[in-house]
């Protein structure tokens, strides 16, 4: 598929669901492996791998995957724990989740992004980043620290 050699890209399943220009689903679509859309999908989209959509492609709804080339419009919320490329012409409106992303110029993007390359343990802490209390407490049951002293 895209992408520099070594990337995330190259290492991608094969494409074994295609949603034609001229078709529409409306519900929750799971795929396991690559899914590309040239047509209408409403509704929930999960796929193990990559998601492509075409410049013909419309999406409304929830997105998880692992990468995704946006070429057409994507509407609602997208998490992808890999990269996610929107392409020139392309839309996307709502809410976006990823640790790698690229925006052609010319493509719209509307909305809100995080990117974090938090590992899978410092989401299991789920501290508040201004609780030096709750660190501390976590550093001294986990035997990092031994003592702690705290000086006014």
């Amino acid at each position: 598929m895209l992408g520099k050699k070594g990337e995330d890209f190259n290492n991608s399943g094969n494409l074994n669901t295609i949603i034609g220009k001229g078709s529409s689903i409306d519900g929750t679509m799971k795929v396991n492996s690559t899914l590309r859309v040239d047509g209408r999908v409403k509704g929930n989209v999960t796929t193990t791998d990559s998601l492509v959509i075409g410049k013909d492609g419309i999406i409304n709804g929830e997105v998880v995957v692992r990468n995704a080339i946006i070429g057409g419009k994507l509407k609602g919320k997208l998490t992808a724990s890999g990269k996610v490329i929107l392409e020139a012409k392309s839309v996307f409106t709502g809410e976006l989740k990823t640790t790698k992303l690229v925006i052609d110029e010319g493509a719209v993007f509307e909305g809100s992004c995080s990117m974090s390359a938090e590992s899978a343990e410092e989401k299991k802490r789920d501290l508040p980043k201004s609780s030096v209390a709750a660190i501390l407490e976590q550093k001294q049951e986990s035997g990092e620290a031994k003592e702690i002293i705290i000086a006014k």
